[in-house]
């Protein structure tokens, strides 16, 4: 259940950090919303998992997948092309979390 946890708070924080740039500084309303519930329940969510999950690695899989997630978001909403280096940078962190995902003793497999 735990990765489902983790699953669960990936998205409400790609969700919450993707409408970020709506809130026009937190001027308007439901954007603003969707941002603080969106952090919200992530970290609840992270809370959960860290039950069963050591915090180095949910944290790890956590930030990486977010990362590579809201980078696919900016390129497909919002047009922000990856470069070169930031495509190579994104497969480095997914390959982390693969090495931490199959190799690492802490992990939880």
């Amino acid at each position: 259940m735990a990765f489902v946890y983790l699953a669960l708070a990936i998205v409400a924080e790609v969700v919450a950090t993707s409408a970020l740039k709506a809130t026009e500084g937190f001027t308007r309303l439901w954007p603003s919303l969707i941002v603080v519930v969106g952090y919200v329940l992530a970290f609840y969510m992270l809370s959960l998992v860290l039950r069963s999950i050591p915090v180095g690695v949910a944290y790890a899989i956590w930030a990486g997948m977010g990362i590579v997630l809201v980078a696919l978001v900016g390129a497909l909403v919002f047009g922000q092309r990856p470069d070169l280096p930031a495509v190579l940078g994104i497969a480095l962190i997914i390959a982390g979390v693969v090495v931490i995902q199959l190799f690492s003793r802490i992990s939880v497999h």
